[in-house]
């Protein structure tokens, strides 16, 4: 097993003669080989975290859960422009759903460290469907109550708030070690085929039937999780040891690494409250600057997923990924939010739309790939709590100023903003990489 001295072991490194470098340790039985052997492809196949049944299983059910949540989203979002035609009041409704998140996400990572994943998963997904009925019954009135609309949100963002964190934690009791990195980047493709998938249909559907039907569809597709979890069996799954304490007292112990997660931490926070609000900024630009409907929007998220899908299949192809491949992905990134920004209409922002998802494809994959490697198993957890919170949990701060800067300047403000702070973050993160940080993590590791 990993111990907090250096022996951690990189993921997507293959080490002869190795059995299991993440698992139970030298004495590994049963269940530690078990999982060893399901995500060993067979001869002659190429290595993939879809060798293994739990992978499968875990993706098909995060891909209908986030398929779902896009109907909840892209309806409410709708409604509530609709209702209140104020961005602002549209920002606080990414406020209800994200400041759990925040609040939560140091709970939830020691959860993720002691307590079974798929106990964590289960549970948060039966409360998920509690909260979409609430939302149901709040949007069947005729007049909209908006406090209590936020409330049910706070509700429903605790819950993702948690399962968030623990599914990503999850990865490496799926996959194990030698497959983390690639594992962990392709979680980012079930949340980009989602956002291709679901807005679109959620946009028809809304334009069809409305915003309780779209709801409602949400509320059964984190039944999918719940089939998930249960199916996947706990002898397959590769452990990890528990280990006292918080992330931070931890990464202290491995000086080398600390710096830099600390930098990875920063940037990624940055990014988050600057670049992260398109929930907001898209609907505030397809249907307020260009005049688009929800169908429109609905199209805006699916283009801007082909480009995610894009991006992760690109870090695929990587041997590694670590905190100095950071300054080319914003530097795309960058350069991906001032063209969407300056777009002069409605067709040429759908038609830039797939390289701004590049930008976001690349980012997401490079931050959680690079995190994990960073810490031992015993911590991913924790470890990505912090990412979490940067994040997600930034992004109620991120949506207060792109919702002021829209109802005062416009909507295309947030884009240029966003792109400016990630051409900056391109700049730090390039020269601290010159100044050898990439190579100490590599080394610590």
């Amino acid at each position: 097993m990993t111990d907090l001295d250096g022996s951690h072991v990189v993921p997507g490194d293959a080490i002869p003669g190795s059995a299991d470098p993440g698992g139970a340790g030298a004495g590994t039985t049963g269940a530690g080989r078990r999982a060893s052997r399901q995500s060993r492809p067979a001869r002659g196949a190429s290595p993939g975290p879809f060798s293994s049944r739990s992978y499968r299983l875990y993706f098909a059910g995060q891909l209908v859960s986030n398929t779902g949540s896009w109907f909840q989203n892209l309806a409410i979002s709708l409604v509530v422009l609709q209702a209140t035609g104020s961005a602002t009041a549209l920002a606080w409704v990414t406020i209800a759903q994200f400041t759990p998140v925040f609040l939560l996400a140091p709970l939830a990572g020691r959860l993720a460290d002691t307590v079974p994943i798929r106990r964590i998963l289960a549970c948060t997904s039966a409360a998920s469907v509690a909260a979409a009925i609430g939302l149901i019954a709040v949007l069947g009135q005729a007049e909209l109550n908006l406090p209590w609309l936020l409330g049910l949100l706070v509700l429903a963002g605790s819950c993702q708030g948690m399962e968030r964190i623990a599914a990503q934690a999850f990865v490496y009791e799926l996959v194990g070690p030698r497959l983390l990195k690639t594992g962990t980047v392709l979680t980012s493709v079930y949340v980009s085929v989602a956002r291709f998938i679901g807005p679109g249909l959620a946009g028809f559907a809304f334009a069809a039937f409305g915003p309780v039907p779209c709801l409602a569809i949400n509320a059964v597709s984190y039944v999918a999780v719940v089939i998930a979890v249960l199916l996947i069996r706990p002898a397959d799954l590769h452990r990890r040891q528990s280990q006292r304490g918080s992330a931070g007292k931890i990464l202290l112990r491995r000086l080398p690494v600390f710096p830099v997660v600390a930098a990875l931490l920063a940037v990624n926070i940055v990014v988050a409250v600057t670049a992260m609000n398109m929930n907001v900024v898209i609907t505030a630009l397809v249907t307020g600057t260009h005049g688009g409907g929800a169908e429109h929007l609905g199209a805006a998220h699916a283009l801007n997923a082909v480009g995610a899908v894009i991006g992760a299949v690109i870090l695929t192809r990587l041997r590694s990924l670590s905190f100095a491949t950071l300054a080319p992905v914003f530097l795309v990134f960058g350069v991906a939010l001032a063209a969407n920004a300056l777009a002069p209409s409605l067709a040429w922002f759908l038609a830039l739309a797939p390289v701004l998802g590049l930008g976001i494809g690349l980012f997401s994959g490079t931050v959680n790939a690079s995190a994990q490697s960073l810490v031992p198993p015993a911590v991913i957890g924790r470890m990505m709590s912090l990412v979490t919170m940067g994040t997600f949990g930034s992004i109620p701060f991120g949506a207060l100023l792109a919702g002021a800067l829209i109802d005062s300047t416009g909507a295309r403000a947030p884009f240029l903003v966003a792109a400016v702070a990630c051409l900056v973050n391109a700049g730090v993160v390039l020269v601290l990489a010159r100044r050898g940080w990439g190579r100490e993590a590599a080394t610590a590791s």
